[in-house]
């Protein structure tokens, strides 16, 4: 109950104080498991991805720094958000996470493992998505979210941010030969950059700008 509650909450504030646009949508499963690979720009992407108009069950992985911060804490528990270590391998948050996506729920993640605040260009990804997406078997669907980055402080000098998502296409991972691991998961995690990039303005591609395999999507999208 409290959980709907504060996602009723987030979606009216969303309605009113932003310009929310949402590209792409008939690329999430409106059913099952699914893990929502994004860019991380700001705090404000979290309220973009929850208020989507086709998983209204999306949750996410969570830096535990955020355990510190009272009303973001509370926020975060309401909406039965996942705690996860980014200073180590985490793999308790990847098991509690695999069963979540088990139970058929929409899973959020950011595969840079924090915000790029300076540049707002992606960051390299690690390969804790794809290890999820192995462990638990959901479709990975990437995104690109942009417009956030400003989003706070058009908010306080009182103008709605258009604030942009845009889902791409979904990805099953394959089953990783164990003689290549690090090769076919540094391969696999790059292929999911390289699709969360595709949905995003060049100006935000960041490290994955110049790779070979965007070129490629971009020249078959």
């Amino acid at each position: 109950m409290q959980s709907t509650k504060m996602r009723n909450l987030i979606s009216w504030l969303m309605n009113h104080i932003t310009r929310a646009e949402y590209l792409g949508t008939e690329n999430i499963p409106p059913t099952g498991p699914v893990i929502i690979a994004t860019n991380h720009l700001s705090r404000l992407d979290i309220p973009l991805l929850l208020c989507n108009p086709v998983r209204k069950d999306l949750t996410g992985l969570v830096a535990t720094k955020y355990l510190t911060y009272p009303v973001l804490n509370w926020i975060i528990r309401s909406i039965g958000a996942i705690w996860i270590d980014r200073e180590i391998a985490d793999f308790g948050a990847i098991h509690v996470a695999s069963d979540a996506l088990q139970k058929g729920i929409a899973l959020g993640i950011s595969p840079e493992g924090t915000r790029s605040s300076k540049t707002h260009g992606l960051l390299q990804g690690k390969a804790g998505v794809v290890l999820l997406a192995l462990k638990s078997g959901a479709p990975i669907v990437p995104v690109g979210v942009y417009g956030t980055e400003t989003g706070v402080k058009k908010l306080l000098t009182f103008r709605k941010p258009h604030m942009i998502a845009r889902f791409g296409k979904a990805l099953a991972i394959p089953a990783i030969n164990a003689l290549h691991r690090t090769e076919d998961l540094l391969r696999w995690t790059d292929e999911v950059m390289c699709r969360i990039a595709a949905q995003l303005p060049e100006s935000y591609r960041g490290f994955y700008k110049d790779h070979p395999r965007l070129k490629e999507l971009l020249a078959t999208s």
